[in-house]
């Protein structure tokens, strides 16, 4: 396949971006500026913004204030497909139009990657473990393989930025891991921005974490500092008790029965 996005080495950043939906702020003086490179956990309590925030961020929705810019130039202003060529977008949700079986639906990824040919398919389906599933279709797929397939579709065109909105939510535990640490390996020559509901899992494989609250930013920096970090708390209304084991950093949280909920409402 063709590496079109190898050369782009050109961070991303939000400046006193706000979103208001029905007279809701869901978003609020969100300023944010992320390397070319890194592995990136988006991490607070439901509600906070989080998939609202990664939508501005691809360029997905304008937001009502500020600004969304790829180096020195505003997101909104790219053209559409320079724009989904460089940003790789994941959504939870994903429903295509056509009931394509899967290989079609890889194939329409490495066609935006540069290359339709059947090699290049192939590999693709190969790469992901996707080669027993290449003639279902869409309808016939478990969420669990749909969330496969699509990342397939993503990771085709070879985004110099990624930004996913819970990619393993559907998933198993093995699955979801090992979803999660590939995306987490992006980040040695790419970025790649995570919305994670896990937080072990987010504070094991990512280089830096953001945390949002309340739809305003609380927190960045890198996992280790942010680990110990008591404004992880007080976003998340609870105690936490803060482990350090062979295998990674664990949190064991105890709640607290008059802690405020300061996401609700918010996606």
């Amino acid at each position: 396949m063709t590496h079109r996005s190898a050369a782009i080495t050109i961070g991303l950043s939000a400046q006193g971006l706000g979103v208001r939906r029905g007279g809701t702020t869901i978003l609020s003086d969100i300023t944010l500026s992320l390397p070319a490179t890194g592995s990136v956990a988006l991490i607070g309590p439901n509600g906070a913004g989080k998939s609202t925030l990664l939508r501005a961020l691809a360029g997905l929705l304008t937001p009502d204030h500020g600004t969304v810019r790829l180096g020195d130039r505003p997101v909104a202003a790219l053209p559409a497909a320079e724009r989904a060529a460089t940003i790789g977008f994941l959504p939870q949700h994903f429903a295509p139009h056509w009931d394509l079986r899967v290989a079609d639906l890889v194939r329409l990824g490495v066609e935006r990657g540069g290359t339709a040919s059947p090699d290049g398919v192939a590999a693709v389906l190969a790469t992901h473990g996707l080669g027993p599933l290449a003639q279902r279709r869409w309808s016939a797929l478990s969420g669990g393989e749909r969330a496969r397939v699509l990342l397939a579709m993503v990771l085709a065109v070879d985004p110099p930025v990624l930004i996913a909105d819970e990619p393993g939510a559907s998933l198993d535990v093995r699955h979801r891991i090992g979803v999660v640490d590939g995306l987490a390996r992006r980040g040695r020559d790419r970025l790649c921005i995570v919305a994670m509901h896990d937080l072990d899992l987010a504070f094991r494989a990512f280089d830096r974490v953001v945390l949002l609250a309340g739809g305003r930013l609380a927190a960045a920096g890198t996992a280790a500092d942010l680990f110990h970090d008591r404004r992880l708390d007080r976003a998340f209304g609870v105690d936490f008790m803060r482990l350090e084991t062979p295998h990674g950093r664990l949190l064991q949280a105890v709640a607290r029965p008059d802690a405020d909920d300061i996401g609700s409402g918010r996606n």
